[in-house]
């Protein structure tokens, strides 16, 4: 039986053993092409569903009033516009409303990185007595609700004279518990030997963090100001509850206004929650890389 298919190998030339080679490999390229081509597909059309609120959303923020509101179904406008945006921007001071959800969700992403990284590094690196029990208390916290505890929130602020002002919108919001649990698992995965060396070469606890912790948790930090930025732009009971004015009113609140200018007016609410959702978007798109890596850097220790 060998001598058998020793022959039939001798028998195949060097040039038909090429062709072969060249033929699988050729039949393997192809089968790898489509099932790209293929999960590409998959993909697109997953894409397309998703997004279909919104390209919907868009469609009728440029679709003039008249046109919407008829028996057929109109899912591209026969005729864009956008009077639905400048009636938007007219109807309510929404430019105002932007402005403020800025410098409201700037404001506590940027105080939520220093309070919550400074609360985790002591966490992760100090030694004091009852660390853990305090670490287990802050974490308690994330199990109660925020509408328990908001009237009483409302009286402290309201003692304070904070009531409609940026103090109220902002200070509340400076740290977050889950914001010390993910710089604290984030820390844990850098050795105790770390902050022990720089110790002993004289490196201060906030030399420490702006020169050694920050530069290696850029990632986290990035997660961070994503999560943080867009639940802060996207707050609607604490600022309808302590505004009262059109000056510090956010954009959440004006959404609702717009609702209650004109009913009737559909398109033009659509156009302004189309305009406020850009920013969200965008941030999101911009930081989802980021927001991945943190959330699953301080996942794996070592």
């Amino acid at each position: 039986m060998e001598t058998v298919i020793s022959r039939a190998v001798k028998d195949i030339s060097i040039e038909e053993l090429e062709n072969l080679k060249r033929e699988a490999l050729k039949k393997a390229v192809l089968r790898r092409r489509v099932a790209r081509l293929a999960l590409t597909g998959v993909n697109l059309l997953m894409t397309l569903f998703l997004l279909l609120p919104l390209l919907y959303a868009v469609s009728i923020a440029l679709m003039p009033s008249g046109e919407l509101f008829t028996t057929s179904m109109n899912l591209i406008p026969a005729t864009t516009t956008l009077d639905n945006f400048r009636q938007a921007m007219v109807k309510i001071p929404l430019t105002r409303f932007i402005v403020n959800s800025f410098l409201v969700a700037g404001c506590i992403t940027a105080g939520q990185i220093i309070s919550c990284s400074l609360a985790a590094f002591s966490f992760s690196f100090l030694e004091f007595k009852g660390k853990n029990l305090l670490f287990m208390l802050v974490m308690a916290t994330m199990m109660i609700p925020g509408e328990a505890t908001i009237i009483s929130n409302y009286l402290t602020v309201s003692g304070f004279r904070w009531l409609d002002s940026y103090k109220v919108l902002i200070i509340p919001y400076l740290t977050s518990a889950m914001g010390i649990f993910l710089f604290r698992q984030f820390y844990k995965s850098f050795p105790i030997s770390l902050y022990e060396s720089a110790r002993i070469d004289g490196c201060s606890d906030l030399r420490f963090i702006y020169s050694i912790l920050i530069p290696l948790t850029k990632s986290a930090i990035g997660a961070m100001a994503v999560y943080t930025f867009i639940n802060a732009w996207n707050m609607y009971l604490w600022p309808l509850l302590v505004t009262g004015s059109d000056k510090m009113r956010t954009v959440q609140i004006g959404i609702g206004m717009l609702d209650s200018v004109d009913s009737q007016s559909i398109s033009m609410m659509i156009a302004g929650v189309v305009m406020i959702i850009i920013p969200s978007i965008s941030v999101f798109i911009l930081g989802q890389k980021q927001l991945i890596r943190g959330m699953f850097s301080g996942a794996v220790k070592g």
